[in-house]
């Protein structure tokens, strides 16, 4: 188990920007698991959307790349370096995420070239499916 401190040795996303609070497990290079408990609190809830706050769809992906980053950038030969969306593939969305929420972020990478590849990512909250899809990243 991994907390945030930890998270931010092995990727450069930092408060209020750090999507993740926790990572379950990881296999540097092949897989990684993380948590982030919806509090009311997030800062984006202000204005999305007043009375009837809905985490954006557009940030529940940045969690998985998040969580996909910490697989990658946790290899040796990618410490210090960023991992940076190169694209976003059979992404559906199947469930609203509201505060209270705990999602459970997971991806698996499942292609790799030299600094491209690609990573499957699920997100669910008490075992339904919240999203689901393939994220393609560069390592730069």
């Amino acid at each position: 188990m991994l907390n945030k401190e930890q998270i931010k040795e092995i990727i450069p996303q930092r408060e209020p920007f750090l999507m993740i609070d926790e990572i379950e497990e990881y296999i540097p290079g092949e897989s990684a698991t993380a948590y982030k408990n919806v509090s009311e609190e997030e800062y984006y809830f202000k204005g999305h959307f007043p009375g009837n706050p809905i985490m954006p769809g557009v940030l529940i992906v940045e969690s998985l790349a998040q969580t996909g980053a910490v697989a990658i950038l946790s290899m040796e030969e990618n410490k210090g370096r960023n991992a940076l969306f190169g694209g976003i593939d059979k992404l559906r969305f199947k469930r609203q995420v509201v505060p209270g929420d705990r999602l459970k972020l997971e991806v698996k990478i499942i292609k790799r070239k030299g600094p491209i590849g690609i990573g499957q990512a699920l997100a669910t909250v008490d075992g339904k499916i919240a999203v689901k899809g393939e994220l393609t990243f560069a390592i730069v």
